[in-house]
């Protein structure tokens, strides 16, 4: 049976998931899909002229009123109400979409010093041959920014930013490692000389992987032993080319050296334990883990940032240090940028910024067919009253909303400031 039925409006009642058959910019809504709360919404929608409208009942509290209910129904609202109501709701429409104007720009603002901060990746990665000095020397001041940033913005926002390209996954993963590092220094309480060295460190701790030939890190199929052997070997190899710049801070290299050791002794390269291992690189080697499940050389393999924090969560309790671990979980949220989630509205969204004093309520991209894409609602839940029920797999989306929301194959983030006043 077809969950939405067409209705009369005389016969929707308190409770109702409806669906408005009339363009978004036509009523004073925020969303043309929504329960109603409470009678004056039902006069509201009378007043827009239309005679039906579609109601989802199995959204709905409540089913819809049969006709001889629906003519007993009396309206106990006034004009004045209503017409106060419709201005308040206006108002509150528009202010809301000056708000998402802001956010919008203020996102676009973050996506261009990201995209700056990857054209220096891509420079420092050039450099690093040829002139090491100049490299370290350019890392550190795009690491110095970061901090500064950091340090000195109020209301800090992690925001969802665009696709890599397929060869530069590697800028895209060291600089996504490096801002999640830092802001995890800062979060555990960290100096800003400390923050700047794991900024370094994490920066910095593929740099191997540009001796390992691009067929090996492109391959589809499984590893053969030998090969696994030499890619295990690119920790080393990234200290031994970063040793050829006397300029790398000594205190950073171990993070390069061991983000792939674990607290139990089952990492690699060289099979190291909790006591050898410093705070710098236990941190690095939860925040690096975290995003390669996300973005593992397989792509099929994947998890969804929300599913990989619950897997680390589930599975890396010996390995991992836990209060790092604890402390990531917090500072993400429960539905990270790039969580596909479906709402209590019963709409599908994707969580496009978490702000870092305010984790449970992220901002979230809403699915709404009758706005176009380029309008959609960017909706702060808390304002709204909203919360979110679920999170579930890209693919688990029909394919029109999937198209809309465009989920990231490759989730980076970067940071902002809350566009609140």
């Amino acid at each position: 049976m077809n969950k939405n039925r067409k209705v009369s409006v005389e016969q929707l009642q308190v409770g109702n998931f409806v669906r408005l058959p009339v363009s978004w910019k036509d009523h004073p809504f925020l969303f043309s899909s929504f329960r109603i709360k409470q009678q004056a919404q039902i006069e509201l929608i009378k007043k827009l002229g239309i005679t039906h409208v579609f109601v989802d009942l199995q959204r709905s509290d409540v089913s819809v009123l049969n006709e001889s209910e629906a003519k007993e129904q009396k309206s106990e609202i006034n004009q004045e109400e209503l017409d106060r109501l419709t201005k308040n709701m206006n108002k509150y429409k528009g202010e809301r979409i000056e708000s998402l104007k802001k956010m919008r720009r203020d996102l676009q603002k973050t996506e261009k010093e990201f995209d700056r901060s990857i054209s220096k990746m891509r420079n420092l990665v050039s450099k690093l041959r040829n002139r090491p000095l100049n490299a370290i020397d350019d890392a550190k001041e795009l690491i110095n920014d970061l901090s500064d940033q950091l340090l000195n913005s109020d209301n800090l926002v992690l925001h969802l930013m665009g696709e890599a390209k397929n060869d530069e996954t590697i800028y895209y993963h060291s600089l996504n490692v490096a801002v999640l590092s830092m802001l995890m220094a800062k979060e555990l309480g960290w100096t800003k000389e400390e923050m700047e060295l794991v900024g370094i460190g994490a920066l910095f701790h593929d740099t191997g992987k540009l001796k390992v030939p691009p067929q090996l890190l492109r391959k589809k199929t499984p590893l053969t032993a030998p090969e696994t052997n030499f890619l295990k070997q690119h920790p080393n190899m990234g200290a031994d080319l970063l040793k050829l710049a006397d300029n790398f801070p000594a205190e950073a290299l171990p993070i390069v050296v061991n983000h792939h050791e674990y607290l139990d002794g089952s990492g690699y390269p060289k099979g190291l334990k909790a006591e050898s291992l410093d705070k710098l690189c236990q941190l690095v080697t939860v925040v690096n883990l975290y995003d390669s499940l996300c973005h593992p050389n397989f792509q099929n393999k994947a998890r969804t940032p929300y599913a990989a924090l619950g897997h680390i969560f589930k599975n890396f309790k010996t390995q991992l240090n836990q209060e790092v671990t604890g402390k990531m979980i917090k500072m993400l949220g429960i539905y990270p940028p790039g969580s596909i989630v479906e709402l209590s509205s019963g709409q599908f969204a994707m969580v496009m910024s978490v702000n870092l004093d305010k984790i449970l309520f992220p901002r979230i991209l809403a699915y709404d067919a009758l706005v176009p894409k380029d309008q959609a609602p960017i909706v702060d839940l808390e304002a709204e009253g909203l919360s979110i029920v679920r999170c579930l797999p890209p693919a688990a989306l029909p394919e029109k909303i999937f198209k809309y929301l465009n989920p990231r194959e490759r989730v980076s983030y970067f940071l902002g400031s809350d566009s609140k006043s």
